[in-house]
């Protein structure tokens, strides 16, 4: 495992992180505490130093089960958690971006991952009823506080995160150093706006879904019948199993595994994204961890680009056609050296 520094701080985290919403039973499709465990330590044993949890993660026993493996060592470990959804329902004031939610969220995360302080505190999700200005100050009293380091935010619209970072940056308020997003081969609309605009502010970027839901392990394609319900009750689009046939197929090319290649795709599409890597069983894990020694060489990057494109959409596409690349650089855009 190597490390990288998130966005724009000092702060040295490893090059894959450790999500954690499958610890814990309470959804249905989690682990209990001594597979979770087993899950932590090997993912510490290779290195890895970089937790990602979240308040609402199975009700809370994911931050618990965080607190515990990390109790007598916590200092070595970047501890991400979230706020923003609800933790009760029937309260219009137990969920959202607003300032009363983040400090009880906050104080209860704390308690939960049995810490004074977390590294990395996270907008979960943008609400469209805060106003962004208590949001930024609210993360920035935290910080001054000391119950907080670092602040970043996730599944928001870029227009929100840039917004925010200005004004910041205008104020001398903590600025965001992490952006987390949803980001695969079944999910690239991230390029569009999202991803450029880390590249621009600065920011380091963790992906969650890389697999998307195991559609990218295989486990449809491998098995006819289970692939044939799938797409019977809509779960899954035969356009969606077609991208992870050629997963698939370069997975085998390389002896690799189709978990690996996915993920390689994603951690080569900039050097700036770390991917959460999710698992139910050690097994899982080591598999995901094994994409570390993945190198997709251009040609395979270009058979899974080309078998998951997407459209850009207005003003990218418009702004890239040859006509408004003649008006505006009038013949001498190739002339131009580009960053």
């Amino acid at each position: 495992m190597r490390y990288k520094l998130l966005g724009r701080s000092g702060l040295r985290v490893s090059e894959l992180a450790l999500g954690t919403m499958t610890f814990g039973p309470e959804w249905g499709w989690g682990t209990g505490m001594d597979e979770s465990r087993r899950i932590f330590n090997a993912y510490a044993e290779a290195g890895g130093n970089f937790i990602d949890t979240a308040n609402r993660y199975t009700e809370g026993t994911a931050e618990s089960y965080v607190g515990d493996f990390i109790r007598n060592d916590r200092d070595h470990f970047v501890v991400a958690t979230k706020y923003s959804l609800f933790s009760h329902k029937g309260d219009p004031n137990a969920a959202g971006n607003h300032r009363k939610n983040m400090r009880q969220s906050l104080e209860a995360s704390l308690k939960r991952l049995r810490t004074d302080h977390v590294d990395l505190y996270y907008v979960h999700a943008w609400d469209f009823t805060t106003p962004v200005e208590e949001v930024v100050r609210a993360l920035d009293d935290f910080v001054r506080a000391g119950k907080v380091l670092y602040v970043g935010i996730s599944d928001t619209p870029a227009w929100v995160v840039s917004q925010a970072v200005m004004l910041a940056e205008l104020r001398g308020w903590a600025r965001f150093v992490g952006l987390q997003v949803q980001y695969s081969l079944l999910e690239r609309s991230v390029e569009r706006d999202l991803l450029p605009m880390a590249e621009a502010l600065d920011l380091g970027v963790t992906v969650w879904g890389a697999l998307s839901s195991g559609i990218l392990t295989g486990k449809y394609n491998a098995n006819p019948e289970a692939r044939g319900r799938a797409v019977r009750r809509g779960a899954v689009a035969e356009k969606k199993l077609a991208v992870a046939g050629v997963v698939a197929d370069i997975a085998r090319e390389l002896d690799a595994t189709p978990s690996m290649v996915a993920h390689a795709w994603v951690r080569q599409k900039s050097s700036r994204i770390i991917p959460i890597l999710g698992a139910t069983t050690v097994n899982q894990l080591q598999d995901n961890l094994a994409c570390l020694a993945t190198r997709l060489d251009e040609a395979c990057i270009s058979r899974l680009d080309a078998a998951s494109p997407i459209e850009l959409g207005f003003p990218h596409d418009f702004l890239a056609s040859a006509p408004i690349q003649e008006l505006m650089f009038g013949g001498t855009g190739g002339m131009i050296e580009r960053k």
